[in-house]
């Protein structure tokens, strides 16, 4: 059962993945989520490159969690992704939920992104 959803995720994200590209001026907000954590980078696919990458391990939100798996966790990540990106001169993107459902934590990290000023 484990592999089968494996793969159904697979080839979600390969059939998502097929329409969007990150350009320099709208990069790709990528998501994946452990049971533990969850991470988010804005990637520049044309170049291959990371421009800006938060998670629940990142040195800023490393203390401040009580647990790094929860809905609570992905808002902070997401804020915090926002606010690099800003820094960064990204203000728009296109979000890539790598083949998961929009709900709980991928939801909350969006969401959250959205609020603190991405445009996507």
């Amino acid at each position: 059962m484990k592999e089968r959803k494996k793969l159904a995720r697979a080839k979600r994200k390969k059939r998502v993945r097929s329409h969007l590209k990150g350009t320099a001026e709208r990069p790709r907000l990528n998501v994946f989520r452990s049971l533990r954590h969850i991470y988010a980078q804005a990637i520049e696919d044309s170049t291959g490159k990371t421009l800006a990458s938060a998670s629940t391990l990142s040195s800023e939100l490393k203390g401040s969690l009580r647990y790094q798996g929860n809905v609570e966790a992905a808002k902070k990540v997401g804020e915090l992704i926002a606010k690099k990106c800003l820094e960064k001169g990204i203000q728009k993107v296109v979000f890539d939920r790598s083949g998961y459902l929009y709900h709980g934590r991928v939801k909350a990290l969006a969401e959250a992104a959205r609020a603190n000023g991405l445009i996507f």
